[in-house]
């Protein structure tokens, strides 16, 4: 009897190693060379940073502070009362990502940051019913809200423990925050 394995029987042995290596070779190939450089979120995530719980007032006197909410997802804008079509179309938009939650809408609350006083219009406070007007002006949650151009240019989300997670660009895509805000509700186990 010989010892020579027959080539056929070779052949097949070289095909069943290939086939078992081939996993963990391509494996390795993707981890150091295959790097994407797409990322799956819409809004600039923001470094580890939790918003002030400051003593604030809403635009009708009473007493506020961020921290009321807590347990609920933020959509926060920071304008002036006098809001200019930029203005209002982010109120618009805040308003409509929250409505195309679903079943989830309850979970998300809007924050306008009024700066330098006054009253919003009566029209602006019934047309976006359900924000949180809030009198902001010279308080410490201004100051910790990054910007790049102006304060005004952005809508932030903020999580359920008062974490700032995104920042949207000004003219933001609202179908893009929404996918955000899907993704962080689906994986989200509080607010």
């Amino acid at each position: 009897m010989s010892n020579d394995v027959p080539p056929q029987s070779r052949k097949t042995l070289w095909l069943v190693a290939a086939v078992c290596i081939a996993p963990f070779v391509a494996s390795f190939a993707a981890y150091y060379f295959y790097q994407p450089d797409g990322r799956v979120n819409y809004g600039e995530l923001m470094a580890d940073r939790q918003l002030p719980d400051a003593a604030l007032k809403l635009t009708d006197g009473k007493a506020f502070a961020l921290s009321q909410l807590r347990g609920k997802w933020l959509f926060v804008t920071v304008d002036d009362a006098a809001c200019d079509a930029y203005c209002e179309k982010k109120l618009w938009q805040m308003r409509q990502v929250r409505k195309t939650q679903g079943k989830y809408p309850e979970r998300i609350e809007r924050v306008w940051l009024i700066t330098g006083g006054g009253q919003p219009s009566p029209r602006l406070r019934a047309e976006f019913e359900g924000t949180w007007l809030v009198d902001a002006a010279g308080s410490a949650v201004l100051e910790a809200l990054p910007y790049a151009g102006a304060r005004s240019d952005h809508v932030y989300l903020v999580d359920p423990l008062g974490n700032l997670v995104l920042r949207y660009p000004r003219e933001a895509d609202p179908s893009r925050m929404r996918k955000d805000l899907e993704r962080l509700l689906k994986v989200s186990r509080i607010g």
